[in-house]
Protein backbone atom coordinates (compact mmCIF):
# COMPACT_ATOMS: atom_id res chain seq x y z
CA UNK A 1 0.00 0.00 0.00
CA UNK A 2 2.83 2.44 0.75
CA UNK A 3 4.27 1.56 -2.66
CA UNK A 4 1.14 2.91 -4.35
CA UNK A 5 1.27 6.17 -2.35
CA UNK A 6 4.91 6.68 -3.36
CA UNK A 7 4.13 6.24 -7.05
CA UNK A 8 1.25 8.73 -6.87
CA UNK A 9 3.51 11.29 -5.22
CA UNK A 10 6.14 10.81 -7.93
CA UNK A 11 3.53 11.13 -10.63
CA UNK A 12 2.38 14.44 -9.14
CA UNK A 13 5.85 15.90 -8.57
CA UNK A 14 7.43 14.89 -11.90
CA UNK A 15 5.40 17.39 -14.03
CA UNK A 16 6.20 20.16 -11.55
CA UNK A 17 9.92 19.46 -11.80
CA UNK A 18 9.78 19.28 -15.61
CA UNK A 19 7.82 22.55 -15.85
CA UNK A 20 10.25 24.22 -13.42
CA UNK A 21 13.25 23.12 -15.50
CA UNK A 22 11.60 24.28 -18.73
CA UNK A 23 10.87 27.72 -17.26
CA UNK A 24 14.39 27.87 -15.83
CA UNK A 25 15.83 27.29 -19.30
CA UNK A 26 13.46 29.77 -20.94
CA UNK A 27 13.76 32.55 -18.36
CA UNK A 28 17.30 31.94 -17.19
CA UNK A 29 19.06 31.09 -20.44
CA UNK A 30 17.05 31.63 -23.63
CA UNK A 31 15.49 35.00 -22.78
CA UNK A 32 18.75 36.66 -21.57
CA UNK A 33 20.61 35.36 -24.64
CA UNK A 34 17.86 36.63 -26.95
CA UNK A 35 17.76 40.09 -25.34
CA UNK A 36 21.57 40.35 -25.35
CA UNK A 37 21.71 39.40 -29.03
CA UNK A 38 18.95 41.79 -30.05
CA UNK A 39 20.49 44.66 -28.07
CA UNK A 40 23.93 44.01 -29.61
CA UNK A 41 22.35 44.34 -33.06
CA UNK A 42 20.14 47.39 -32.48
CA UNK A 43 21.82 49.36 -29.65
CA UNK A 44 25.41 48.10 -29.25
CA UNK A 45 26.73 51.29 -27.60
CA UNK A 46 24.16 51.07 -24.80
CA UNK A 47 24.36 47.27 -24.57
CA UNK A 48 28.11 47.47 -23.98
CA UNK A 49 27.77 49.94 -21.12
CA UNK A 50 28.15 53.29 -22.93
CA UNK A 51 31.94 53.16 -22.65
CA UNK A 52 33.86 56.41 -23.04
CA UNK A 53 37.15 56.49 -24.93
CA UNK A 54 39.87 59.12 -24.70
CA UNK A 55 42.95 58.96 -26.94
CA UNK A 56 42.14 55.38 -27.86
CA UNK A 57 41.77 54.14 -24.28
CA UNK A 58 38.60 53.31 -22.41
CA UNK A 59 38.40 55.75 -19.51
CA UNK A 60 35.02 54.93 -18.06
CA UNK A 61 31.31 54.65 -18.65
CA UNK A 62 28.55 57.24 -18.87
CA UNK A 63 26.49 54.93 -16.65
CA UNK A 64 28.77 54.44 -13.63
CA UNK A 65 30.49 57.09 -11.52
CA UNK A 66 34.25 57.42 -11.78
CA UNK A 67 36.42 58.12 -8.76
CA UNK A 68 37.69 61.65 -9.39
CA UNK A 69 39.53 62.87 -6.29
CA UNK A 70 41.92 65.51 -7.61
CA UNK A 71 40.84 69.10 -6.89
CA UNK A 72 41.20 70.03 -10.58
CA UNK A 73 38.20 67.87 -11.53
CA UNK A 74 34.48 67.77 -10.86
CA UNK A 75 33.55 65.06 -8.34
CA UNK A 76 30.43 62.95 -8.08
CA UNK A 77 27.89 63.61 -5.35
CA UNK A 78 29.37 62.33 -2.09
CA UNK A 79 27.12 60.95 0.62
CA UNK A 80 23.72 61.50 -1.05
CA UNK A 81 23.95 58.63 -3.56
CA UNK A 82 24.99 55.00 -3.82
CA UNK A 83 28.42 55.97 -5.18
CA UNK A 84 27.66 54.69 -8.65
CA UNK A 85 25.50 57.56 -9.91
CA UNK A 86 27.48 59.21 -12.71
CA UNK A 87 25.49 62.45 -12.65
CA UNK A 88 25.32 65.50 -10.43
CA UNK A 89 22.80 68.31 -10.31
CA UNK A 90 23.61 71.73 -11.69
CA UNK A 91 23.80 73.08 -8.14
CA UNK A 92 26.37 70.42 -7.22
CA UNK A 93 28.41 71.30 -10.31
CA UNK A 94 28.21 75.05 -9.64
CA UNK A 95 29.29 74.47 -6.02
CA UNK A 96 32.54 72.87 -7.25
CA UNK A 97 33.44 75.68 -9.66
CA UNK A 98 35.34 77.84 -7.08
CA UNK A 99 37.53 74.89 -6.01
CA UNK A 100 38.38 73.99 -9.59
CA UNK A 101 39.07 77.63 -10.44
CA UNK A 102 41.45 77.96 -7.47
CA UNK A 103 43.24 74.71 -8.41
CA UNK A 104 43.58 75.41 -12.13
CA UNK A 105 43.44 79.18 -12.60
CA UNK A 106 40.54 78.79 -15.05
CA UNK A 107 38.12 81.72 -14.63
CA UNK A 108 34.87 80.85 -12.86
CA UNK A 109 32.82 82.31 -15.73
CA UNK A 110 34.50 79.89 -18.14
CA UNK A 111 33.84 76.94 -15.85
CA UNK A 112 30.19 77.92 -15.44
CA UNK A 113 29.86 78.19 -19.22
CA UNK A 114 31.39 74.72 -19.57
CA UNK A 115 28.92 73.30 -17.03
CA UNK A 116 26.01 74.95 -18.87
CA UNK A 117 27.23 73.53 -22.18
CA UNK A 118 27.13 69.99 -20.74
CA UNK A 119 23.66 70.02 -19.17
CA UNK A 120 21.45 66.99 -19.82
CA UNK A 121 17.77 67.73 -19.25
CA UNK A 122 15.80 64.77 -17.98
CA UNK A 123 12.81 65.92 -19.97
CA UNK A 124 11.66 69.09 -21.68
CA UNK A 125 8.65 69.22 -19.38
CA UNK A 126 9.70 67.96 -15.95
CA UNK A 127 12.68 66.91 -13.85
CA UNK A 128 15.86 68.65 -12.81
CA UNK A 129 18.68 69.04 -15.31
CA UNK A 130 21.88 67.18 -14.51
CA UNK A 131 25.50 66.91 -15.63
CA UNK A 132 27.44 63.72 -16.29
CA UNK A 133 30.68 64.06 -14.30
CA UNK A 134 32.84 62.02 -16.69
CA UNK A 135 31.60 63.93 -19.76
CA UNK A 136 32.12 67.24 -17.95
CA UNK A 137 35.67 66.34 -16.91
CA UNK A 138 36.53 65.20 -20.44
CA UNK A 139 35.14 68.48 -21.79
CA UNK A 140 37.31 70.29 -19.24
CA UNK A 141 40.42 68.43 -20.40
CA UNK A 142 39.64 69.13 -24.06
CA UNK A 143 38.89 72.82 -23.45
CA UNK A 144 42.05 73.41 -21.39
CA UNK A 145 44.72 70.97 -22.58
CA UNK A 146 47.60 73.03 -21.19
CA UNK A 147 46.10 73.00 -17.69
CA UNK A 148 45.42 69.27 -17.85
CA UNK A 149 48.66 68.20 -19.53
CA UNK A 150 49.32 65.87 -16.57
CA UNK A 151 46.36 63.73 -17.71
CA UNK A 152 47.79 62.89 -21.13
Amino acid sequence: MSKIKGNKFGQRVRPLIIISLIFLLICGVAYPLLITGVSQIFVPYQANGELVHYHGSTVGSHLIAQNFTQPEFFHDAVGSTSGVDPDITLQQAYAQVPRISRSTGIPTDSLIALVNANVNPISKFFGDPYVNVLALNLALIKAYPSVYAFVE
